[in-house]
């Protein structure tokens, strides 16, 4: 008779949407390829136990503790500009007020670096450097749309900035920098 597993090696789906989130950063960063992302992918939702669970993440590097930050406000400005350091995972949240983000000087150390946007009201504009790749496929606007022009000339070997998350009333510009 196969014996149940035990109560707290079961996993919740806050423990299997990390293990989605950590394979396709190790897919994004070239860390592990489309075949084994699809197979690991499979096995981490079908996964029942903390022990499977571990299993398909073994190979990968550990994550890197303050890879994540969040800059909020209820009001006012949010302004980050020069050389800052950008950590892999940027949460911006604001109930009015507008935002101000820089890349173009600062100290990208991610090959790919997710800003999720909260914004109430108020506009947003996001400077990213000359040779990086825009990805707003998660980002829902409001009111307003997004304002983004393609360069005609895109720059190989930069990174890939992706912009997700809600706007509510206010106007999303991106422009690449241009030195």
């Amino acid at each position: 008779m196969a014996s149940l597993p035990e109560e707290s090696s079961l996993i919740g789906e806050d423990d299997r949407d990390a293990a989605v989130r950590r394979l396709q950063e190790a897919y994004a960063e070239g860390l592990i390829g489309h075949e084994v992302l699809d197979e690991r992918l499979h096995q981490a939702l079908s996964a029942k136990t903390q022990s499977k669970l571990a299993s398909v993440l073994v190979s990968l590097p550990e994550e890197q503790p303050g890879s994540t930050a969040t800059i909020a406000a209820a009001g006012g400005r949010i302004k980050r500009r020069g050389a800052w350091r950008v950590p892999r995972v940027l949460k911006v949240g604001s109930a009015y007020g507008r935002v101000r983000l820089d890349l173009s000087r600062a100290v990208i150390e991610h090959p790919v670096v997710d800003i999720e946007l909260q914004l109430g009201t108020g506009g947003a504009r996001i400077t990213v450097p000359r040779d990086a790749v825009v990805d707003v496929e998660g980002l829902s606007t409001g009111w307003k749309d997004l304002r983004y022009k393609v360069p005609r000339r895109p720059r190989p070997g930069g990174p890939t900035i992706r912009i997700s998350g809600v706007m509510g009333y206010g106007r999303l510009k991106i422009r690449h920098a241009l030195r």
